[in-house]
């Protein structure tokens, strides 16, 4: 007893209040980033599937992005409303249940002989993907309030976690499509879903118990006053927002489309599989690296250089061999991944803690709703004059992105010093 009121001690003593805090952080973070990495696993797998759809429904590229979109389109559009659903249901039971539910969707996929029953699937996909994002990202933050730094940092890491899924999910299934079929391995991605959502029944209560403590726990003073300045959302935030939704935009676009444009180049399924397991090795690295240069040199500096590479490697993509293009993937996957971890980041220090979990259902919300709308723009395009041309605008639409990052941060710096990551 006589050691934990001893201030000075670098052993034993100062580890104690650490590790009671620590802890409830890292089971947030793990139990944050299993959904994520489940979630994105089992969204981007979709990527793999669409040349295999596509040759067994003979389906055009507007209805290819279509397909997509309908599961983009769920996911962004009941994102505020599960987060609103949290708020009477509970937080693990809302995260378990979409996870649940997602894996439900890939397992109606597999059993599914018509293009309609393959909608309905990736609807219901959709669905229980939307709890992911909200809740997910603003447990994360809420175990991290108060400290910044920790907060840039552990959103960083969720995001990684989620790339993780993406580099695996699609990698495995573009493999195994060599020996089962595509049926099979939607099956074996529902059981996944299923199972991931039983260790998220378990990961999550803890997390709900620390989150209670905090709020309980907190000054009634330091809460009264945030409740009232809240009416909108600053330019900033605004600013932002549409800067993520050109960015998710253009991934979303590309992403769909590269398959084909490598089965162009006589690409297999493995070898799709590997090339988007290739890209987002390059978005786990870049969404770390760009963290990094955000704080360092600034968000409008990092993402001019993010976005402008974007643009210039997706064209080379475009012209080069399998094998080159194959080998520019992780560089474009560091830029066209990268972008998002500084511009997520910048969410919590933009809106007041009591609206933040609203915030970031919002944020997701315009993210995922462009990334839904952006297939079929681009599939439509790509009907009318080759996915090579449309992949070219693509290319030019990102670069929309630049003026508004530069807005955003000069709105930023004006509300806080030093501005969005600086």
């Amino acid at each position: 007893m006589t050691t934990v009121g001893n201030p000075s001690s670098t052993g034993a003593p100062g580890a104690v209040p650490d590790t009671s805090q620590e802890q409830p952080r890292r089971r947030a973070l793990v139990a944050a980033s299993v959904a994520h990495a489940t979630h994105d696993g089992m969204s981007d797998l979709i990527y793999v599937l669409l040349p295999v759809w596509q040759s067994q429904f003979a389906l055009s590229y507007f209805v290819a992005g279509l397909m997509r979109g309908m599961y983009s389109g769920v996911m962004a559009t009941f994102q505020i409303q599960a987060s609103r659903l949290a708020r009477r249901f509970g937080r693990k039971n809302m995260l378990v249940g979409g996870t649940a539910l997602s894996g439900l969707a890939y397992l109606v996929a597999g059993q599914a002989g018509a293009l309609a029953g393959l909608g309905i699937a990736l609807m219901l996909g959709g669905l229980g993907a939307s709890t992911q994002h909200p809740l997910a990202s603003s447990l994360v933050a809420e175990a991290h309030d108060g400290d910044k730094a920790a907060s840039r940092s552990a959103l960083a890491t969720y995001n990684f976690a989620g790339d993780i899924g993406k580099m695996v999910i699609p990698a495995a299934v573009g493999l195994a499509l060599g020996w089962f079929s595509w049926q099979q391995c939607a099956s074996a991605t529902g059981l996944l879903g299923l199972g991931m959502a039983g260790l998220l029944a378990w990961l999550v209560p803890s997390l709900q118990a620390h989150t209670r403590e905090r709020a309980t726990g907190a000054a009634p003073s330091a809460e009264a006053p945030q409740t009232q300045p809240s009416a909108g959302y600053g330019l900033g935030f605004k600013a932002l927002l549409c800067t993520a939704v050109i960015d998710s935009g253009t991934r979303m676009g590309f992403l769909t489309f590269l398959p084909f444009v490598l089965r162009a180049k006589e690409a297999g399924t493995a070898t799709i599989g590997l090339a988007l397991s290739l890209l987002f090795v390059g978005g786990a690295v870049g969404k770390l690296v760009c963290g990094y240069l955000g704080r360092r040199i600034g968000m409008v500096k990092t993402v001019w250089l993010t976005e402008a590479a974007t643009a210039i490697i997706i064209l080379a993509v475009l012209v080069l061999p399998l094998q080159l293009a194959l080998a520019t993937l992780p560089l474009l996957g560091v830029a066209l991944n990268g972008t998002s971890s500084v511009l997520y980041g910048g969410v919590p220090e933009l809106v007041p803690a009591e609206r933040r979990e609203r915030a970031f259902a919002l944020f997701y919300t315009g993210t995922i709703g462009a990334g839904a709308l952006a297939p079929l723009v681009f599939g439509w395009l790509g009907d009318q004059v080759s996915i090579p041309h449309a992949m070219q605008c693509v290319a030019a639409f990102v670069c929309l992105s630049l003026p508004l990052v530069w807005l955003a941060d000069k709105a930023a710096r004006s509300d806080t010093p030093g501005g969005l990551g600086r």
